[in-house]
């Protein structure tokens, strides 16, 4: 196994440890969860990167790759709604994106359709990992200066999460109308 997809699985293992450390009621927990997560979530990055430079792309990672990520964030999600720090809705409309966005790239993909990630899809991964991390912090250190930072970066991982799954929809409609033998 390469070592981009060496990642990917360690991301994957960090998963069940941040969940279990963001349970535990011990005074640092918030802090050592989020360290977990944003280790994991420098893994994403880094396994592309690697794979990129290294032409070690394969089959297994560009399947485990978006599906561990997806994973990570939905299971962040979940725990924020948990823990009360985000509303239900924020989680499902994050999630039901990842999974509508997902289920296009398949549909594309068997209509022989490469719906490549984007630049705003990009911003919305880095955005939604920002947003995550100030919420597992707390805000921490913004709330020293009562500055809602967490709240407002979770507003702009809302809107690239919404403008990068409305991208996706149009690059797939603009390829099936490339293509006219294909219908929707």
């Amino acid at each position: 196994m390469n070592l981009p997809n060496s990642l990917t699985i360690a991301r994957l293992i960090f998963i069940p440890v941040f969940l279990l450390v963001a349970s535990m009621n011990w005074y640092y927990a918030d802090y050592i969860a989020a360290a977990i997560f944003i280790i994991a979530a420098i893994t994403d990055g880094l396994d592309g990167y690697l794979a990129r430079k290294k032409h070690q792309i394969t089959l297994m990672g560009q399947f485990l790759d978006p599906v561990a990520d997806k994973i990570l964030v939905t299971a962040a999600l979940i725990l924020l709604v948990e823990i009360g720090r985000i509303p239900g809705w924020i989680a499902i409309v994050i999630v039901s994106r990842e999974i509508a966005v997902t289920g296009l790239r398949a549909i594309a993909a068997a209509q022989g359709i490469i719906i490549a990630a984007s630049f705003l899809g990009k911003i919305k991964t880095v955005t939604q990992i920002i947003a995550i991390s100030a919420l597992l912090l707390d805000n921490f250190p913004f709330s020293l200066i009562n500055f809602p930072f967490d709240y407002v970066a979770l507003t702009f991982a809302m809107v690239f999460t919404l403008l990068s799954g409305f991208n996706c929809f149009l690059a797939f409609r603009l390829a099936i109308k490339q293509d006219t033998n294909k219908k929707l």
